[in-house]
């Protein structure tokens, strides 16, 4: 038995990016550990959804994302306490507590202690743009990739999302919607170039299609921000496993190409 610890930024990022992964190594025997940087305050909630009396929306995203937790199989689930900084540019970036503004090797350590303690064989981050830019998940890379060097963490993956793939999906399905008569904002215009990394850059692909039941029903446990009416949720199933079928990684000393398919690969 190995043990994976996946470091996030908010709640529902464990699941939308790395929840076919987490299953997959529970099934198979690893304990999973999840590290969350935030607890998402500055999230928005889903239209219609309501806090219950006196509940504030950080205590809501915790909880949801215990409940995301136990159907991922995730053994323990770890908070280290950061403000959410929002997005980039937004006020909340500037909050000294926020963890933008974190000293990365102070957090770097906190995390290593993490890692020592678990004795972590596998750590999961973003990648040096965090996936899409949000300064939460820069930093998860920037502390992350620290923390392993210090803790001696053997492997570390950086999640992210094939932005050449999400192209053809893209240009596929308008294709299709005009022949059908339908024509589909922006066509196939929008290249997606802020989203993920190129494929060449991608080393590691691993298929989670065999849990994609227990990855939607853990995005559906965080109810305050993902609602059924989103793409996440409404989408059919042959858009869902083309979306989230297969989960992203680059580590250093890989490549070219998709040289891993399983993030334990190799370990004794």
């Amino acid at each position: 038995m190995a043990t994976l610890v996946s470091f996030h930024a908010h709640p529902d990022d464990e699941s939308i990016g790395t929840g076919g992964v987490l299953r997959k190594a529970s099934e198979e025997g690893h304990r999973v550990v999840l590290v969350v940087a935030t607890s998402g305050e500055h999230g928005e909630l889903v239209e219609g959804f309501t806090l219950a009396e006196g509940e504030s929306l950080s205590t809501r995203r915790v909880r949801e994302t215990h409940e995301a937790a136990e159907i991922l199989g995730v053994h323990r689930v770890v908070f280290l306490g950061y403000r959410d900084s929002g997005m980039m540019g937004s006020p909340a970036n500037d909050n000294p507590a926020s963890f933008w503004r974190a000293d990365v090797e102070e957090a770097a350590v906190v995390l290593a202690g993490i890692l020592t303690d678990e004795r972590a064989d596998v750590l999961t981050v973003y990648d040096d743009n965090g996936g899409y830019g949000h300064p939460d998940h820069i930093q998860v890379h920037r502390v992350g990739m620290r923390a392993a060097e210090i803790a001696g963490t053997k492997k570390v993956y950086q999640q992210t999302m094939n932005r050449d793939r999400m192209r053809r999906g893209r240009k596929a399905f308008a294709a299709r919607a005009r022949e059908a008569g339908i024509e589909i904002p922006g066509g196939a215009e929008n290249d997606h170039g802020a989203f993920g990394k190129p494929e060449a850059e991608i080393t590691a692909a691993v298929d989670v299609r065999p849990y994609l039941a227990y990855k939607r029903r853990a995005m559906r446990a965080h109810a305050s921000q993902i609602g059924e009416g989103s793409v996440f949720l409404a989408m059919p199933e042959e858009g869902f496993r083309f979306g989230f079928g297969t989960e992203w990684f680059i580590r250093e000393g890989q490549g070219p190409g998709i040289t891993e398919t399983d993030l334990f690969e190799g370990l004794g």
